[in-house]
């Protein structure tokens, strides 16, 4: 069992290296995410492992223990709405809009094990042929170090599979790789990973066209959220999209946003359309 002492102290230690705020009462959460940690240091308790924890001067395990705790569940189209705004929607606007420079920028703040980028990037080859003559970047950033590395491996389970994605889709976009599957190349090249804090600085991030940064403002504290999306109004271009979860806003936190409903998906644009500067 995870003690009150041992509990706050992880929550620190998450909180000050993610800005990421474990609430009381996710004490099961903790012990679920740190079970496998606990096993590959060979201790018996929750105990123990703090106690290790608290002596990691390398940092390897407090690295491990945070990003334990920043992996977020996700799902090929999660929430399948926003994906058919972007097709029916945003993106036909999006292109339109930046026909005279033949580009498009696309980040994904929160990239989790890559799921959700790369719907985006099937979506993007399936039904907008037209932009195979175009520079298109779609870049995708996580905390975790070991996410990273996932995505870009582009390798998910059946189970993972099963989840949101069309069956024409996997047939068409991945290939099998003993029990698993792989997406193609042409998808995965498709796409960059880069590790990085959303709540530290953002260096050599160019203004965006879209920002998808969905199911993630929850987990941090009012302070946070308001810095974040902060830097998130000078990465977006004045007549960009931003894309938040459907328990998320920008309302009370950031008046410099406007709430715009297309179809049944709330999306965020600058007011006044100035935004477009750097960060």
């Amino acid at each position: 069992m995870l003690n009150r002492g041992d509990f706050d102290y992880i929550c620190r230690l998450v909180q000050e290296r993610s800005a990421i705020v474990l609430e009381a009462g996710k004490e099961y959460l903790v012990e679920l995410r740190l079970k496998p940690l606990l096993r590959d240091c060979g201790v018996a308790d929750m105990g123990a492992f703090v106690e290790r924890l608290r002596s990691d001067r390398s940092g390897t395990l407090q690295r491990q223990v945070v990003e334990a705790m920043t992996t977020n569940e996700t799902s090929f189209f999660r929430d399948i709405h926003p994906f058919e705004t972007l097709r029916r929607q945003i993106l036909p606007e999006l292109l339109r809009l930046r026909a005279g420079e033949r580009a498009l920028n696309v980040w994904c703040g929160a990239a989790s094990s890559g799921q959700e980028i790369y719907s985006l990037a099937m979506l993007l080859r399936e039904h907008f042929p037209e932009l195979l003559g175009w520079r298109v970047r779609l870049l995708a950033t996580d905390i975790s170090r070991e996410m990273i590395l996932r995505c870009r491996e582009g390798r998910y389970s059946q189970l993972e599979v099963n989840r949101g994605l069309p069956a024409a889709m996997l047939v068409k976009y991945f290939e099998r790789v003993d029990m698993d599957w792989r997406l193609k190349e042409t998808i995965r090249q498709m796409v960059e990973f880069r590790e990085m804090n959303l709540a530290a600085s953002w260096p050599g991030l160019p203004t965006m066209d879209l920002i998808l940064l969905r199911n993630v403002l929850i987990y941090f504290d009012e302070a946070t959220k308001r810095a974040i999306l902060g830097r998130v109004h000078g990465a977006l271009r004045g007549d960009g999209y931003l894309l938040l979860g459907g328990s998320e806003t920008t309302l009370n936190l950031d008046a410099r946003f406007d709430q715009v409903r297309l179809d049944r998906t709330l999306c965020y644009r600058v007011r006044g359309g100035d935004g477009g500067g750097r960060i």
